[in-house]
Protein backbone atom coordinates (compact mmCIF):
# COMPACT_ATOMS: atom_id res chain seq x y z
CA UNK A 1 0.00 0.00 0.00
CA UNK A 2 1.37 3.46 -0.92
CA UNK A 3 1.53 5.66 2.17
CA UNK A 4 3.11 8.53 0.77
CA UNK A 5 0.35 11.51 1.12
CA UNK A 6 1.09 14.23 -1.28
CA UNK A 7 1.58 17.94 0.24
CA UNK A 8 -1.48 20.00 0.20
CA UNK A 9 -1.17 23.44 -1.92
CA UNK A 10 -2.14 26.19 0.76
CA UNK A 11 -4.51 24.01 2.62
CA UNK A 12 -6.32 22.35 0.22
CA UNK A 13 -6.14 18.57 0.31
CA UNK A 14 -4.60 16.93 -2.96
CA UNK A 15 -6.57 13.75 -3.65
CA UNK A 16 -4.53 10.59 -4.77
CA UNK A 17 -6.00 7.19 -6.34
CA UNK A 18 -4.99 4.35 -3.82
CA UNK A 19 -2.34 1.91 -4.93
CA UNK A 20 -5.07 -0.87 -4.48
CA UNK A 21 -7.59 0.56 -6.29
CA UNK A 22 -8.84 -1.68 -9.43
CA UNK A 23 -6.97 -0.34 -12.87
CA UNK A 24 -10.08 -0.35 -14.54
CA UNK A 25 -11.82 1.99 -13.56
CA UNK A 26 -14.32 0.50 -10.93
CA UNK A 27 -14.05 -0.09 -7.79
CA UNK A 28 -11.15 3.32 -6.84
CA UNK A 29 -10.36 5.12 -3.79
CA UNK A 30 -9.15 8.72 -3.20
CA UNK A 31 -7.41 10.07 -0.34
CA UNK A 32 -6.37 13.39 0.76
CA UNK A 33 -4.35 14.53 3.90
CA UNK A 34 -3.93 17.64 5.79
CA UNK A 35 -1.72 18.02 8.81
CA UNK A 36 -4.42 17.06 11.04
CA UNK A 37 -6.71 15.37 8.98
CA UNK A 38 -7.05 12.59 5.63
CA UNK A 39 -10.06 12.30 3.96
CA UNK A 40 -11.65 9.29 1.74
CA UNK A 41 -13.83 9.20 -1.36
CA UNK A 42 -15.29 7.22 -4.32
CA UNK A 43 -13.13 8.12 -7.40
CA UNK A 44 -16.26 7.69 -9.39
CA UNK A 45 -18.44 10.62 -7.11
CA UNK A 46 -15.87 13.07 -6.49
CA UNK A 47 -18.80 15.70 -5.22
CA UNK A 48 -20.04 12.78 -3.25
CA UNK A 49 -19.75 12.24 0.20
CA UNK A 50 -16.70 12.13 2.02
CA UNK A 51 -15.19 10.24 5.15
CA UNK A 52 -13.10 12.41 7.29
CA UNK A 53 -10.64 11.01 10.08
CA UNK A 54 -8.08 12.40 12.11
CA UNK A 55 -4.38 11.96 11.02
CA UNK A 56 -3.53 9.28 14.51
CA UNK A 57 -7.00 7.32 13.61
CA UNK A 58 -6.03 6.86 9.64
CA UNK A 59 -2.59 5.76 10.81
CA UNK A 60 -4.16 3.31 12.95
CA UNK A 61 -6.39 2.24 10.39
CA UNK A 62 -3.15 1.49 7.78
CA UNK A 63 -1.15 -0.29 10.36
CA UNK A 64 -4.27 -2.66 11.00
CA UNK A 65 -5.13 -2.70 7.11
CA UNK A 66 -0.84 -3.88 6.53
CA UNK A 67 -1.62 -6.42 8.99
CA UNK A 68 -4.10 -8.01 7.02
Amino acid sequence: MNTEVPVPRAGVPTWFKSSYSAGNGGDCVEVAATPASVYVRDSKRAEGPVLHVGADQWTTFVRMAARG
